[in-house]
């Protein structure tokens, strides 16, 4: 497999993973999966949070991945794709660790973006966590964000016909 190629299936794969999260944010983590992502919009001291428990979960779809390209795992089945896919889902894992975790939730460091694109995150994805409960929100992905004001008119909808609890400061 040429280098472009492999390129290219890793940069797809970074792309389509932040579809995957954003279809998993809105319809697992504030569906049936609350039960891991509550606590994550909760306030605690904790070091840790159910929702970490979807890191692992990322974690093991690279790995699988990975096995599903390795000759060591499936010898002349292997798929070497795989091995692409999965180092394409690892590389979204640290973008998402980062950016998420670092940066917006700062569990890693501290410092608040002034300007740009990073400030533009950290608002959407603070306007993310301007409802009560799982029900309404906006803003199920992580590394692309709408415009906060739009995210705002579109949670006062959400507020005005009865879908979403906002908390009154977020708008």
């Amino acid at each position: 497999m040429s280098i472009p190629v492999i390129l290219l299936i890793i940069l797809a794969t970074v792309l389509a993973m932040e579809w995957v999260a954003w279809a998993s944010h809105k319809y697992i983590m504030h569906g049936w999966g609350w039960g891991w992502h509550r606590d994550h919009h909760e306030p605690h001291d904790n070091v840790l949070e159910k929702n970490d428990l979807y890191g692992i979960v990322g974690a093991v779809m690279s790995i699988s991945m990975f096995a599903i390209g390795s000759p060591l795992v499936l010898g002349a089945n292997a798929w070497e794709p795989g091995t692409w896919v999965g180092l394409g889902i690892m590389f979204y894992g640290i973008i998402y660790t980062v950016v998420h975790d670092g940066l917006v939730h700062q569990r890693y460091f501290k410092y608040v973006p002034r300007s740009g694109y990073a400030k533009r995150l950290v608002q959407a994805h603070k306007l993310h966590h301007a409802t009560i409960g799982k029900e309404g929100g906006v803003s199920f992905g992580f590394v692309f964000a709408r415009d906060p004001a739009k995210l705002k008119a579109e949670l006062k909808v959400q507020r005005e016909a009865g879908i979403a609890v906002v908390r009154d400061a977020a708008l």
